[in-house]
């Protein structure tokens, strides 16, 4: 079994090692650091002899890394993220200023809601180095409970002994189609309609797909054609492209309006709920508070969004897993 042969890193170790995956060679870290090949090469033996495995597969000037290499580089870089926000936050302490602040968002409400709510924010409440992660949502979760982002905005399920939820909102879903589409003259756009259409939505099957697929079925529509993607603005793009009608989360389509495409309502509501997380018991700076608070007034600006009670996380698990009855809206 391998063991550490020392207790302490050298941070210029895991500098080389973060550079030489970054730039996929030696040589190129090499450029990246200011530092000789042989420094570089040096740096990396040293750390691989220091943990006791090795890092990275060497074919004469080709590397790749080693599973444990891969596993051993995610823990690098958010060390090296964690000491560049100590620095950062040195800093602002030294000059008064408001700290540095992380943000973890799903991209659908990095894109769609955080330019807005960082917007409305009084600019003596933004600190000078302000960071912003798009992540799949179980990873916007794992980023709040370690405290490498100060809160996160995700789609629910958010239940974890680990989190605050500030506020919960839902919003039902839309369909994005061409401008010039037939179908785009109508206000509420029934999903029978889509029947012979090729679908894009979104591919979680543990988060707003499954919802999405109830729908479909309880409108008797089995798409024999349809596109799986992993970002909602992917989609967009696609039906911009006319390869189909997009069944999505309204905050892309609101907080990101791409020419030649137009939102319409469904008649099935299809609700998208999604809701801002902070570690548990951590007090909120005056900057966080103010971002969490103006995030959820552009949520509520989404045509038919409210607000759920945030203490109610638990009682929503039926709508968010797909338990409950989905309803008709009827066209006014």
């Amino acid at each position: 079994m391998s063991t550490m042969h020392s207790n302490s890193f050298d941070i210029r170790q895991l500098e080389a090692f973060a550079a030489v995956m970054s730039a996929g060679s030696v040589t190129g870290a090499a450029r990246l650091l200011g530092r000789s090949q042989p420094a570089v090469t040096r740096l990396i033996q040293d750390l691989e002899a220091d943990i006791g495995y090795a890092l990275l597969h060497r074919s004469g000037p080709r590397i790749s890394p080693t599973a444990r290499g891969l596993l051993f580089h995610a823990e690098v870089e958010r060390h090296l993220a964690s000491l560049a926000h100590i620095r950062e936050r040195a800093n602002a302490i030294g000059l008064d200023e408001p700290p540095s602040l992380t943000i973890a968002a799903t991209p659908s409400l990095a894109a769609g809601v955080l330019p807005q709510a960082i917007a409305a924010v009084a600019p003596d409440l933004i600190p000078r180095h302000l960071h912003v992660q798009a992540l799949a949502a179980e990873n916007v979760v794992q980023a709040v409970l370690a405290r490498s982002a100060d809160f996160g905005i995700s789609s629910l399920p958010l239940e974890h002994p680990g989190l605050d939820v500030h506020w919960i909102a839902e919003a039902p879903c839309v369909v994005a189609l061409a401008a010039n589409d037939p179908l785009a003259s109508n206000d509420v756009v029934r999903l029978s309609d889509l029947a012979e259409r090729r679908i894009i939505t979104l591919a979680n099957p543990y988060r707003l797909r499954h919802r999405i697929d109830e729908a479909l079925e309880r409108a008797g529509v089995a798409p024999q054609r349809m596109i799986d993607v992993n970002a909602s603005l992917t989609a967009l793009t696609m039906v911009r492209a006319g390869l189909g009608a997009a069944i999505v989360e309204p905050a892309t389509v609101c907080g990101v309006p791409l020419e030649g495409i137009v939102m319409r309502v469904l008649d099935h509501t299809i609700p998208f709920l999604f809701g801002a997380i902070s570690p548990a018991a951590m007090p909120l700076t005056p900057t966080v508070a103010a971002v969490i608070d103006a995030a959820r007034a552009v949520a509520l600006a989404m045509p038919g969004c409210r607000l759920h009670d945030a203490g109610g996380v638990e009682a929503l698990a039926d709508t968010v897993y797909g338990g409950s009855p989905m309803t008709e809206e009827v066209p006014s």
